[in-house]
């Protein structure tokens, strides 16, 4: 009998241990899942949304606010100004190749631009269009400030009121 009760404990201690490496395997793959989904959604972001750019050129820079948002394949839309973009961002990189008019310089060319994104969160690179070329940087637009409200504070009472005057008597 004692042989049976010694038995016993080792199939138990062996169901244990079997049960405490399927925890440690499922939480181990947890972990990874949400990382992974943390990693995607960090590269997701990537380059969707709002941007200030300035693009360095011979005549001084010129400030552009940039809206961009990117699909699951990559393809970027959005607006330059308040021209259409189209392009394309991966692995960090931003190619945009879009029909641009300058009317400062009375022309309708394609604007290319080229870009990756940086440890910072800028993005820098080049711009083409039509005999113009140069450098841009590009970042997050800052925050506005929101204004603090006021706190309403207690209510004012009113001003007691004046009692009826009684008309004089003559």
């Amino acid at each position: 009998m004692r042989e049976t009760g010694k038995n016993v404990r080792m199939d138990f201690i062996s169901t244990r241990r079997v049960n405490v490496k399927r925890f440690l395997v499922i939480a181990a793959a947890a972990v990874c899942l949400l990382i992974g989904l943390q990693s995607a959604s960090a590269q997701d972001a990537g380059v969707n949304g709002k941007w200030h750019f300035v693009l360095s050129t011979p005549g001084g820079d010129r400030d552009v606010d940039v809206d961009l948002a990117v699909d699951a394949d990559g393809k970027v839309t959005g607006k330059f100004g308040t021209t259409d973009v189209a392009g394309i961002y991966k692995e960090g990189q931003l190619d945009l190749n879009f029909p641009f008019t300058s009317d400062e310089a009375g022309v309708t060319a394609d604007m290319k631009i080229t870009g990756k994104l940086d440890e910072a969160a800028a993005i820098n690179g080049s711009w083409d269009f039509s005999a113009y070329n140069g450098t841009f940087k590009a970042t997050r637009p800052a925050a506005e400030p929101v204004p603090a409200s006021q706190p309403a504070g207690p209510a004012q009472p009113a001003p007691p009121a004046t009692p009826a005057q009684p008309a004089p008597q003559s």
